[in-house]
């Protein structure tokens, strides 16, 4: 079977560095080798290639452009190169691994605690552990301005009380970041250990 050279008829490969052609091309033989072999049955047979999710862990496409943690440091050119080569196999992979990085990770390193970084995001980096992110509601969306989910502080806790729809990785994530307004800001991160349904 031929392998895909890509195509480029802007001539946008020669804008980017030796770095980041180096980073496209490791995912790219990734998918070749590892995804398409794998998409077409898991289509059929209504399956998520868990499977993979170690691989994508050692390849450093989870998180890829966060320091620290594990986490590789790619620049977000080279981010976007990785997560658009995931995105030609599969876009439920894709799906999978920015929430991840972005959605899941970024908040949890830029909000979270010393004790929550350091006991989620070296798991979430290699695949070890799973997020989701849960921002849609039925009556709304994705809008954030119009959510209803709501978070009240009750001590030393966080009381969740709403709806949410649509989650990536909800239905196998070990920790979930949701959206709620709180009757004294704008909008929260609230996290906790996810349940799955």
């Amino acid at each position: 079977m031929a392998r895909f050279s890509g195509v480029d008829y802007l001539l946008i490969d020669s804008l980017f560095s030796e770095q980041e052609l180096l980073v496209r091309q490791t995912a790219r033989q990734f998918v070749e080798d590892r995804v398409i072999p794998l998409v077409r049955d898991c289509s059929r047979d209504a399956r998520f290639p868990k499977e993979l999710i170690p691989e994508i862990g050692r390849l450093g496409f989870l998180g890829a452009n966060l320091e620290g943690y594990g986490c590789a440091g790619m620049s977000n050119v080279e981010y976007g190169l990785v997560m658009q080569e995931l995105e030609r196999a599969d876009s439920g992979l894709r799906s999978f691994a920015s929430v991840q990085g972005a959605l899941v990770m970024y908040p949890i390193q830029t909000y979270g605690t010393d004790e929550q970084k350091n006991r989620w995001l070296p798991k979430l980096q290699t695949g070890e552990a799973l997020g989701c992110f849960g921002l849609t509601e039925p009556e709304f969306g994705s809008n954030p301005a119009g959510m209803q989910a709501r978070a009240t502080k009750d001590g030393d806790h966080w009381i969740l009380n709403g709806e949410k729809t649509w989650i990536t990785n909800g239905s196998m994530a070990d920790v979930a970041i949701v959206w709620a307004a709180p009757k004294t800001a704008s909008a929260v991160f609230w996290w906790r250990k996810a349940r799955p349904v």
